[in-house]
């Protein structure tokens, strides 16, 4: 079910709503050249983190290779922490919704989820 198109466009929003979200927390929640730099700062590390440090063959061969699990633990801290900051923005509506969206994603990938926890 992971590779489903529906599904895999589904991903790549969400990836995209993160990015966004680290970048609306640096936006709201500071001012001056912090704030620019936070903007541009947080979604350029967590883009860096969730391309270089991946599993083999998914979808690609990995910059960076890392276990399974430890990829796995990647992705859930970067959306753990884009629901936080969302939060914290003072979006708790919003955090709630995508905190749900992505869990539903995770669910509907079970066999993705599966297939990381295998990887060494």
């Amino acid at each position: 079910m992971s590779n489903n198109p529906i599904n895999l466009g589904l991903r790549f929003v969400l990836e995209l709503a993160m990015l966004a979200a680290l970048a609306y927390w640096g936006w709201t929640m500071h001012e001056g050249l912090t704030q620019v730099l936070l903007v541009i700062a947080l979604p350029l590390a967590a883009a860096t983190l969730w391309g270089v440090f991946r599993v083999d063959n998914d979808p690609k061969k990995a910059p960076v290779r890392i276990p399974g699990v430890l990829r796995l633990l990647l992705e859930l801290a970067l959306f753990v922490m884009a629901v936080a900051l969302l939060a914290q923005a003072g979006q708790p509506t919003l955090a709630l919704i995508f905190g749900v969206i992505v869990l539903i994603h995770y669910v509907i990938s079970y066999d993705r989820i599966q297939w990381l926890l295998q990887q060494p």
